[in-house]
Formats: structure tokens, sequence, C-alpha cells
């Protein structure tokens, strides 16, 4: 699925985040320490090779809501943006958290000069945040940043499964059509 607001092209898929060779940066669903991990931290850590792991020792560790980048190594992008989202019922408040990591995400791909971002569903997976919940506190992320930007044109959100894509799809169609 595909929209336009505020002239930056947003967009849904289903895949694999570390295969985006269309987009400047990609998004990494972090843990604290920046290290390999599970689930898009480690997907994405193996597919950039060990130098990721080198440039992310001295920038960690990062707390909830907090971004930093890097470069991307081996991967097809030319940076990652490593960000850590709350493990959903621990970290509070959730959702600020969470629209932290969108927002700061953007505003470093608006310092680097970048104009193309895939996102993964931050947060969802081993942190437990629901996805119905998740992507209301992206969109909104979206609708209070969005205006902002100049530099960002095109925003991928790369999903994983199925069931995230539907639920992704059926957020932006509200979103697209309250903001007529």
């Amino acid at each position: 699925m595909e929209i336009v607001l505020h002239s930056v092209k947003i967009e849904t898929v289903q895949g694999d985040i570390t295969r985006q060779p269309d987009l400047d940066v990609v998004v990494n669903a972090a843990n604290a320490q920046l290290a390999p991990g599970g689930g898009v931290a480690g997907a994405i850590h193996q597919a950039a090779g060990r130098e990721l792991y080198e440039a992310c020792k001295i920038l960690a560790p990062i707390k909830p809501g907090e971004a930093v980048i890097t470069k991307a190594f081996q991967l097809p992008n030319q940076f990652v943006v490593h960000c850590l989202g709350p493990v959903y019922g621990k970290d509070s408040p959730e959702a600020e958290l969470l629209a932290s990591c969108y927002r700061n995400s953007l505003q470093l791909c608006e310092e680097n000069g970048l104009k193309s971002i895939g996102f993964p569903a931050i947060s969802t997976g081993i942190f437990g945040y629901p996805v119905r919940e998740a992507v209301k506190v992206v969109f909104r992320s979206l609708a209070e940043n969005l205006s902002e930007t100049e530099k960002i044109k095109r925003i991928k959100f790369v999903l994983f499964s199925r069931e995230d894509l539907e639920v992704y799809d059926r957020e932006m169609t509200r979103y697209a059509e309250a903001t007529k």
C-alpha cells in the first residue's frame, strides 16, 4: 500500500529489512547494547557484517526512545539507524518512548541529508508491544513530525509477517482518510 503525505511517500511491504537496496537507511530495532541478538537486530548485524557491531560498541548503551546512526557496511544501504524501543509493560510511558524512536530516527535522517528510510515494526517482537497499539503510535508520530521534514521523501514500513502488514495497511488507510 502507498500514500503521500506532506510530500512524503509512505508505503508498506512484507519483506526482509536487510534486503532494501532502494533505501538510504534502514532502522534496527536494537537492544540497549546495540549488540547482535534475535529478530531484526540479529538479521541486520548478520547481513551487515562484524564491522557493524564494532561501530556500535562505542555508541552503546542507549536508552528506550533513543536513536544513533552508523554506516551500513555490507547492507545495501548507506546507513543504519539503531533505536531502542520500549519493552511493553516495563518501560513507561510506552507510547511516548515508541514515538521517540520514530521522531529521533527521522531527525537523524534529516541531519544526514537522507531521503529514504525503512522501518521494521519496532518493539512488537520480543519486546511485546501489541501491533495494533504500536501502529497507532507510529502514525500519530508521523502526523506530528512529517511536516517538519524537508529532506525525507520516502518512508517504507518493511514488515515481516502478513498479519503485521494488514494491520499497518488498515491504520495507514485510516490515517490517510483522517488527513484529507
